[in-house]
């Protein structure tokens, strides 16, 4: 599982490592975010889907459980599995976003944890300072081999 680390030093700098991120990935790529409520998950999402050419806003689908943006080059479904703590068994077909032709993200993944793909890549966001944010991307499989991450960095 080969890890990468940097820091950001801003709310821009978080999108911005998001948008180049976003040339990394591939359709049917699964990322979990990890991070204390407020520490730029969402921020990073947004820029990744900038990335992607989607022009609507991207917000937290914390109410909505799952947010689609299809109006970029792939697909992005944006997750939020906190409010399933308490119900982690409701089947809410992950199976068709993890296996579909799009890219997902899913924040809170430790509330679903037997849902996530064996292969995904995992991004831990923790608050340094009021704008800086260590930020380290896991691979997990191989199907990440080779994508440039290190360039991240």
């Amino acid at each position: 599982m080969p890890e990468y680390q940097l820091t950001t030093h801003s709310y821009e700098d978080t999108e911005k490592l998001g948008e180049k991120l976003s040339d990394l990935l591939k359709i049917g790529d699964v990322i979990v975010l990890n991070g204390d409520l407020g520490v730029g998950k969402t921020t990073l999402t947004r820029g990744l889907a900038r990335g992607l050419g989607i022009k609507r806003n991207v917000k937290s689908p914390t109410f909505t459980l799952i947010r689609e943006y299809k109006d970029g080059r792939v697909p992005l479904y944006h997750m939020d599995a906190y409010r399933l703590e308490s119900s982690p068994d409701e089947d809410l077909g992950f199976d068709e976003y993890f296996n579909g032709q799009g890219i997902t993200i899913v924040e809170w993944p430790q509330f679903i944890k037997d849902e996530i793909p064996k292969e995904h890549l995992s991004i831990n966001i923790k608050r340094l300072s009021d704008t800086d944010r260590q930020v380290i991307f896991k691979t997990h499989g191989t199907k990440f081999n080779k994508r440039g991450f290190e360039e991240l960095v």
